[in-house]
């Protein structure tokens, strides 16, 4: 058996967690599947799967094999595409990822605009606060806000934000506006865990990192309620520009604590480093990338107009 056929039968393996399924999906014997994963890890120099009668996993260098194995197999696909002709048009299903704010109010317009720009793709958006693995979850391009810690991607930056603290006139005028990060533990405070630490806010005092650890109030896990008890007057929360500067440029909120707030920090389009990208996610990233920055950048708008009152 050809070393790319093997690499296309480990593959199948992990995806199926099964020899005997992936020797059906491919229409090739039990032993031969054997044989097969036998001669790649000779080849290899090492194991790449632990087995048993009653369980199948991957070993570490399986863990990360698999990874260049999907990049190999999919580079090959999109190689076979172009010479075919078929990358030319952008076609088939794009997953994509997003945090649940961000997503709301920017990654959904911005994709719907692109499903009718293109009517041959076809997507799904999943809205989450936290930082899922693109190869093992099958998602092919994702917005993150904020350091990279996977050097595996390739990224595309749209923009800037950066987390600021909110309370409403009425709040300010019934309760003063804190003038150092110290003052916070003399109010009510609104928290939740995607802003940063719901227990530990950090501030920037010149070149100096200062943290102030709160009691909230109110803790909630959406970001969406805690503005909006802000909003109402029930205490001050802390949330990234783009999620509220629009009640910023209303009055409805106020910035507050300015002075230390920290640095901005990147906005991205992030997607598995590949020698060929996908035709459908190539015109994405190129469609959705100059869209993001017009929004992010009406954001620094309206928070600098903000700051100026």
């Amino acid at each position: 058996m050809d070393r790319l056929r093997a690499i296309e039968l480990f593959v199948a393996i992990a995806d199926s967690g099964s020899f005997a399924k992936a020797a059906k999906r491919l229409r090739l014997s039990p032993p031969a599947v054997t044989r097969a994963v036998a001669s790649l890890e000779d080849r290899l120099g090492t194991r790449l799967l632990n087995r048993t009668t009653r369980s199948l996993s991957l070993t570490e260098a399986g863990i990360h094999f698999l990874d260049s194995a999907r990049r190999i197999l999919g580079d090959l696909d999109q190689a076979e595409k172009a010479a075919a002709g078929e990358a030319a048009a952008p076609t088939g299903h794009l997953t994509l990822t997003a945090p649940v704010t961000f997503g709301r109010m920017h990654a959904t317009p911005v994709l719907l605009e692109f499903l009718r720009a293109y009517p041959r793709v076809t997507a799904s958006l999943m809205l989450l606060d936290r930082i899922v693995s693109l190869s093992e979850e099958g998602i092919d391009a994702a917005i993150r806000i904020g350091d990279l810690p996977d050097s595996s991607v390739m990224a595309r930056q749209v923009g800037e934000v950066q987390r600021v603290l909110v309370a409403s006139p009425g709040y300010l005028s019934a309760r003063g506006t804190p003038e150092k990060p110290a003052d916070l533990r003399r109010h009510d405070i609104l928290s939740f865990p995607g802003a940063t630490s719901p227990r530990e806010w950090r501030f920037q005092d010149g070149k100096r990192t200062t943290a102030v650890v709160i009691v909230p109030r109110l803790e909630v896990n959406d970001a969406a309620a805690a503005i909006a008890g802000a909003v109402l007057g029930e205490g001050i929360t802390r949330a990234f520009t783009y999620m509220v500067a629009p009640l910023l440029a209303e009055g409805r909120l106020r910035l507050i604590l300015d002075a230390f707030a920290p640095p901005p920090v990147s906005v991205q389009i992030v997607y598995p480093q590949s020698r060929l990208i996908a035709a459908k996610l190539r015109a994405f990233i190129d469609f959705a990338a100059p869209r993001l920055s017009r929004a992010l950048a009406e954001v620094g708008v309206q928070v600098t107009l903000a700051r100026r009152r």
